[in-house]
């Protein structure tokens, strides 16, 4: 197995938003976030420091927070004013598209604690893995009022993949307990 020199996990998921305020209280008050810290304007009017290390218009301009999200994982918000800005989120299925899974033991009490925040929708009615690798694995997607989508997925303990593989995914929940 082929591993990159001195990486030993992910440090932080990223996302782009429209409102850093908005966003770190739904961070914060919805999901338990703790703000690290917040940080910005990051800019370089006089030059291309923008477009050579971030890939985004040189006159653009960030403002970010760091947030611890549970035991293991941390989130980078960044809001962004520049002039070329596309202001749509991906779609799941468009390039770039992307979502945050949440592992949860109770689906339905996270699914009623979430939606109970102004502006959270779920986008149907959650679902069971019927076959495959993670049959029985139960989840739902939502949309929360600045356009990222979350997943929420209740996971047996055991799956059907872990007849064919030793490898065994990162479980929240359980890893809590």
């Amino acid at each position: 197995m082929t591993t990159v020199p001195g990486v030993g996990a992910v440090h932080h998921v990223a996302y782009t938003v429209p409102d850093l305020d908005q966003a770190v209280a739904f961070f914060t008050d919805a999901l338990g976030a703790q703000l690290a810290y917040r940080t910005g304007p990051v800019e370089d009017a006089a030059g291309l420091w923008m477009l050579r290390q971030l890939g985004v218009h040189r006159s653009a301009v960030a403002h970010i927070a760091m947030l611890r999200l549970g035991p293991v994982t941390n989130v980078e918000l960044f809001e962004y004013a520049s002039p070329d800005q596309r202001r749509v989120y991906p779609r799941n299925s468009d390039w770039g598209g992307h979502h945050l899974a949440l592992g949860t033991e109770d689906l339905d009490a996270s699914l009623a604690h979430l939606t109970a925040y102004d502006g959270v929708v779920a986008l149907g009615e959650p679902q069971t893995v019927a076959e495959g690798p993670i049959a029985g694995v139960r989840f739902i997607y939502l949309r929360t009022p600045f356009g990222l989508h979350l997943e929420l997925s209740e996971i047996p303990e055991r799956l059907p993949f872990h007849d064919e593989t030793p490898v065994r995914l990162y479980d929240p929940p359980r890893a809590a307990s």
